[in-house]
């Protein structure tokens, strides 16, 4: 710990104000990046209310809070530096890690709640269809917010003796070696196992089912009432791709997720489990940075890959732009695509 208590005197060197820096500007862009799909979101809500909408409302907002936590710590830190400050006590550092771990926490829970509602709509399509609702919708985000917050502030309130603590606030600075593998084994590991399963079994059904609208097409090609069954698979197999294709968008923001934050949980078990090991630096100076650009990746998913969230935006953009040129009725991205169609 003495080795910290120097560390934390060289905390602020050039090279390190230069990091806080690039820091502040990716926590702004994490900010407004997600605020612009928060309100594609919004006006996708106000036309038509889905649940799987309100979770992906739900991490956005997740990630906002990430970006604001970030931009708090970094420029907490980017202050201390021009000037002599005391080193912060260690509850206040727990407090500080705690407004980053919870929404952190949020935004993988709301990952997770994404893909187990793209899940039950392919899997159980009939019983997501019934219980799929506002009240499903409010009482999975409570929980979610309710375990994030646990996450989050649970290191604080867990009475720690303050001896060898030299002043510098990190993670692995405030936080004992033990809460910290509790820590992932609850809140990563698990959520990485059921992530796994979902789309194996997610593989396997589409599989089925693609076996099984063939089989059925070639049946009803070879009999009189043919043209009637013909006429109804068209309606249900595009139900069912469209459900395929939302859950490709959540399956890229996972595959992102875990090129993201799997080196930093890894490498964190790796420097708890081996005491020899110095690799201290590179999680809380280069893969904890890696883990929260996941906030800044996943708006840019949505509004590239999902077709409803990249038409709010054109519409929003147009509106914008009519406005500041020419006065009258501005047509959005939307509205050209339904004039085309009639």
């Amino acid at each position: 710990m003495v080795k910290n208590s120097s560390t934390s005197q060289n905390f602020f060197s050039g090279t390190h104000k230069t990091q806080q820096f690039l820091v502040i500007v990716a926590s702004c862009l994490i900010v407004g990046t997600n605020l612009l799909v928060a309100a594609a979101l919004l006006r996708l809500l106000t036309k038509r209310c889905s649940q799987s909408w309100c979770f992906v409302l739900n991490l956005a907002l997740a990630d906002i809070l990430v970006g604001l936590a970030i931009t708090g710590l970094a420029t907490e830190d980017f202050g201390a530096g021009n000037f002599t400050s005391p080193a912060p006590g260690k509850s206040r550092c727990l407090m500080r890690m705690a407004f980053v771990m919870s929404p952190c926490t949020a935004s993988i829970l709301s990952m997770f709640l994404i893909s187990l509602d793209r899940y039950a709509a392919i899997k159980v399509p009939l019983r997501y269809t019934r219980f799929s609702g506002k009240g499903t919708a409010v009482g999975s985000l409570v929980a979610l917010w309710a375990c994030s917050v646990i996450v989050g502030f649970l290191p604080g309130k867990i009475t720690q003796p303050t001896d060898g603590y030299g002043g510098l606030c990190a993670f692995f600075s405030v936080i004992y070696p033990t809460g910290i593998i509790v820590l992932f084994s609850v809140c990563f590991f698990p959520v990485l196992s059921v992530f796994v399963y979902i789309y194996m079994d997610i593989l396997k059904i589409a599989c089925g089912h693609q076996r099984q609208i063939f089989q059925i097409s070639q049946a009803g090609s070879r009999t009189t009432a043919g043209h009637r069954h013909s006429s109804q698979w068209p309606q249900a197999r595009s139900r069912y791709w469209s459900h395929v294709k939302a859950l490709r968008t959540v399956a890229l923001l996972v595959g992102c997720f875990l090129t993201l934050w799997c080196p930093f949980f890894v490498v964190s078990i790796v420097q708890l489990l081996c005491k020899s090991c110095r690799l201290i630096t590179v999680l809380e100076n280069h893969l904890w940075l890696l883990g929260m650009s996941n906030s800044l990746i996943n708006p840019l998913v949505y509004a590239c890959w999902q077709r409803e969230v990249r038409t709010q935006i054109a519409d929003m953009f147009a509106c914008l732009a009519g406005r500041g040129s020419a006065p009258g009725p501005v047509l959005g991205v939307g509205d050209l695509q339904s004039q085309a169609q009639t």
